[in-house]
Parts: structure tokens; C-alpha cells; sequence
């Protein structure tokens, strides 16, 4: 067998080998990531307004006499940023080794927030250990939240390329950020707010009237017609 010969045996057989590792590393290797199946949010939903929680506190002295004229004034400027921010517990917190001074402020503070309008179920008096407790403030607290901005359009991928069918890194950043801006209470970003019960005896009458096959609807008001005046024609 001449040299050539042997050596185009060899070149075909080196060929086979390598088709056949191709081919079967292939089969057992997982599809590449771009034809996999989107398991990610829908375009629209690549980004989401959230909120950051964070503690609106004042510290007021403990007084024997309980609250002083600038202590009613910071404690009606912290309701009034709490009516803001949707309400919630206060949170009343004394020195637990403060003594009578430290009790009777937050005494006083707690009827203060009740005369501000707060409901007194949503006051909430707790002790913490302080590191001293001559001088130790009484701590009146809230959870307040600040929507977190949105930083639109620092990278922007390229609109003649759509071969992939993808949209653009930023879309719905914008509108996204302005809801974020212009919510009325952001904490309704972080939890969502609470529901009234429903009128259970307004509900048993509407089933009753169901039941009985009697009509459901409201009866009409007379006063509430819209009849034309006759008056100047």
C-alpha cells in the first residue's frame, strides 16, 4: 500500500471519530440558553416600584410635669407626618428603669396622641433597656416608607438590532418610575393595605331577597328623575 494511500485511511478514520464525539456530545448537552424555554417576567414587568421602610422618631426628655409647649408641638408635627403616611402603630417606648418622671411622660404622651386623633388601639407602650437611665428620652416611633427611586435610560441597547425579538432593556422604566412618584402612600408598595369587613347584615338581606325571588335592585327615588322642565318652552 503506498504511502498516500495510508495516510488518506487514516485522515478519513480521524474524521469519523470526530463526527461521532460531535454528535454525541450534542445529544446529551442542555440547549443553549436563547432557545430555552422564558421563565422571567413579561416585558413589562422588568421593573417593579418598590419601597423603603424606615423609622420616623422623635426622643422627648422625661418631665415630671409631663409634656412641655416644644414636646406637644413635635409630637403634633410627628402625627401629622403619620396621618401622611397612611397610619399605623405609634410606637411609645420608656426607659424601663426610668422611674416615676419617665412613666408619667409617657402617660402624658399617649393622651396626647389620643387628643391628636389617634385611636388609642393603635398606641403602643413598650419598655427597652437604655444604657443609663437618668436621662434616657421617651422614644415615640413610626414605620414610614419612601417610595425608592428608578434610574431610567443609563444603558440603551441598540433599536436596529431586533433579531432576537427582544424589547429594550428600558422599557417600561419610565412609566414605572412615575407611578412610583406619584403614588399617595408608599407603603402600599411594600404591603398592601388593609380591607374593611364586609356588611354582613346588608349581605343576609340582599341572599333573603334572593331567596324569596323578590327584586334585588334599589327602589327607585322619584327625586332622582330626569325629566326635562317645561318651564321656558
Amino acid at each position: 500500500m503506498s504511502l498516500n494511500r495510508r495516510q488518506d485511511i487514516v485522515l478519513r478514520a480521524l474524521l469519523a471519530a470526530t463526527f461521532a464525539a460531535s454528535v454525541s456530545a450534542c445529544a446529551s448537552s442542555p440547549p443553549p440558553k436563547d432557545q430555552a424555554a422564558h421563565q422571567g417576567p413579561t416585558p413589562t414587568e422588568q421593573f417593579t416600584a418598590t419601597a423603603d421602610s424606615h423609622r420616623d422618631q422623635i426622643l422627648l426628655a422625661a418631665h415630671a410635669e409631663g409634656l412641655s409647649a416644644a414636646q406637644a408641638a413635635a409630637l403634633a408635627d410627628l402625627v401629622e407626618r403619620w396621618r401622611d403616611s397612611g397610619g399605623g402603630p405609634i410606637t411609645v417606648q420608656a426607659p424601663s428603669h426610668g422611674g416615676g418622671e419617665s412613666y408619667r411622660s409617657a402617660t402624658a404622651i399617649q393622651e396626647a396622641l389620643t387628643g391628636l386623633g389617634v385611636r388609642e388601639t393603635l398606641v403602643k407602650l413598650t419598655g427597652y433597656e437604655a444604657s443609663t437611665a437618668e436621662g434616657a428620652p421617651v422614644i415615640v416611633s413610626f414605620a414610614s416608607y419612601e417610595a425608592k427611586a428608578l434610574k431610567c435610560g443609563e444603558n440603551w441597547d441598540a433599536f436596529t438590532r431586533s433579531e432576537d425579538n427582544k424589547v429594550n432593556s428600558n422599557f417600561g422604566c419610565a412609566i414605572t418610575a412615575n407611578m412610583a412618584a406619584m403614588v399617595a402612600n408608599p407603603a402600599d408598595l411594600a404591603v398592601p393595605s388593609a380591607v374593611d369587613p364586609a356588611d354582613v347584615q346588608r349581605r343576609e338581606v340582599m341572599l333573603g331577597k334572593y331567596r324569596a325571588g323578590t327584586v334585588t335592585s334599589t327602589a327607585k327615588d322619584d327625586q332622582a328623575g330626569g325629566a326635562v322642565s317645561t318651564a321656558i318652552q
